[in-house]
């Protein structure tokens, strides 16, 4: 078994990636199946979510996530990394968006929400999103079911 560290020397027992950076990387999250590393990185110049493949040891283009105009932070993966969601910020008003790395669709699944929200968790088969919300004046958690007629983000999956 190796260990995968972001910082610090390296000896023997671990396992050679090219994941770490001179640059600021932050909020990690791991798919449930360990497979993907989704993080917050400023290796590009300004601060994106990259998606890294810990076993093809490469990083995942993850087109029409990070947008000019709009901050993104927050990252949350499903089961094998096909879903993800995150906080997308545009003029300072925080979004929950969601992304589907299969058909590559970007939604702002907070579309019309009047209130502040923060800190998106996505279940493992993609169904359910939990995050924080200011709606009652104060920090509540809710649950969004996205419905029963969604494709599942199970390990068999294409």
């Amino acid at each position: 078994m190796g260990v995968l560290t972001a910082c610090g020397d390296t000896n023997n027992t671990l396992i050679p990636v090219s994941l770490n950076s001179r640059f600021n990387d932050e909020e990690p999250t791991l798919s449930g199946n360990g497979r993907f590393l989704a993080l917050v990185s400023s290796r590009n110049g300004s601060s994106e979510i990259t998606l890294y493949d810990l076993e093809e040891k490469r990083f995942v283009s993850l087109p029409g996530v990070n947008q000019r105009d709009a901050i993104s932070s927050h990252p949350s993966l499903s089961r094998t990394g096909r879903y993800l969601v995150y906080i997308t910020s545009k003029m300072g008003t925080p979004a929950i968006a969601l992304y589907d790395r299969i058909t590559q669709r970007n939604e702002i699944i907070t579309q019309g929400y009047r209130y502040w929200v923060k800190n998106p968790q996505i279940s493992p088969n993609g169904r359910y999103i939990t995050f924080e919300t200011a709606r009652r004046g104060q920090w509540d958690i809710e649950v969004l079911d996205r419905g029963p007629n969604i494709e599942l983000d199970l390990e068999n999956s294409p």
